[in-house]
């Protein structure tokens, strides 16, 4: 399991719910989860590792010695959105290198469901707010380059042309299919 870049097509693909908790979702999720640490991300959703269900993996402190703090949802929504709107710094992991402001509510409650199949609600603010945002827009096929004003885009410009770039030159070399409908 690695994590694709953009422009990766799986980046943009809508997922499907996920209609039963398997020992393939818990491997996946367990395998999720070590590779977030592995790359000291926040958070990890399944589209970014080319599957195309609704998972997600978030610790917001990022400490693997705190697995506490670790959660995976399955099948995420955001259910309230309230506050005020913050703009501050952003990355994501299928960017790596590239950080640019981003305007997201600073208090959301989520439902998801559990690797036990429980249905839970939380609520995050803060930080922790902005990973459950960021990771379920990318269930939705959204990204962060998409939430960002036009002067943080322009500013990203030479950035996304270099990812292009590279994504094209791998396709060529053989490190990604040329028939890009086979990576999903």
């Amino acid at each position: 399991m690695k994590i694709v870049r953009y422009p990766h097509p799986a980046l943009r693909v809508k997922a499907k719910p996920v209609t039963a908790i398997d020992a393939d979702i818990q491997k996946a999720a367990a395998q999720m989860v070590e590779l977030m640490y592995r790359s000291e991300g926040l958070g990890l959703a399944a589209p970014q590792v080319t599957l195309d269900y609704q998972m997600i993996v978030l610790n917001p402190l990022g400490e693997a010695d705190q697995p506490e703090q670790e959660i995976v949802a399955i099948n995420p929504v955001i259910v309230e959105s309230k506050g005020a709107t913050v703009n501050d710094r952003e990355g994501c992991l299928s960017f790596p290198g590239l950080y640019q402001n981003v305007r997201r509510y600073k208090t959301v409650t989520v439902k998801f469901y559990n690797l036990k199949g429980e249905l839970v609600q939380a609520t995050a603010h803060d930080l922790a707010a902005r990973v459950w945002q960021h990771e379920i827009d990318h269930l939705q096929g959204t990204l962060f380059i998409d939430k960002m004003g036009s002067l943080g885009l322009s500013r990203s410009q030479r950035d996304l042309e270099k990812f292009i770039a590279d994504f094209e030159k791998d396709k060529k070399k053989g490190d990604l299919p040329a028939d890009m409908a086979q990576a999903l």
